[in-house]
């Protein structure tokens, strides 16, 4: 009912793959909370059901613009491909873990780009 409630006649969410065992920096936080309160409404919700960043409530008109900011300056893949793949997490491996026997950080990296690339 977008004549009624014209404030939210759009109100789209944008998903965002989180770093593998979420590691995240504080530059990059500021990077897309400025990017979100530019672009979209400013609230957000770190690590939805689906495992991602979730951003929620822009318009349309600010879709292309807050996609091309993410993948162009910061580098970072969207999330979010529906019920045919959740965004794949790993525990923290060898970053911290002494008694890890793998790379899971790499294999949780190899497995989203293998199968997101197949989904996108």
């Amino acid at each position: 009912m977008p004549e009624t409630y014209p404030s939210i006649a759009h109100f789209h969410t944008i998903r965002v793959n989180q770093p593998a065992s979420k590691f995240y920096n504080s530059d990059y936080l500021h990077t897309v909370c400025d990017l979100w309160e530019y672009r979209g409404s400013g609230l957000m919700n770190l690590h939805g059901s689906t495992g991602d960043l979730v951003l929620l409530g822009t318009t349309t008109e600010q879709l292309e613009p807050i996609f091309f900011g993410l993948t162009h300056e910061l580098q970072q893949d969207i999330g979010g491909s529906g019920s045919n793949l959740r965004t794949p997490e790993c525990c923290i491996g060898k970053a911290r873990c002494e008694w890890a026997c793998y790379d899971t950080q790499d294999l949780c990296y190899e497995l989203t780009q293998y199968y997101q690339d197949e989904l996108h």
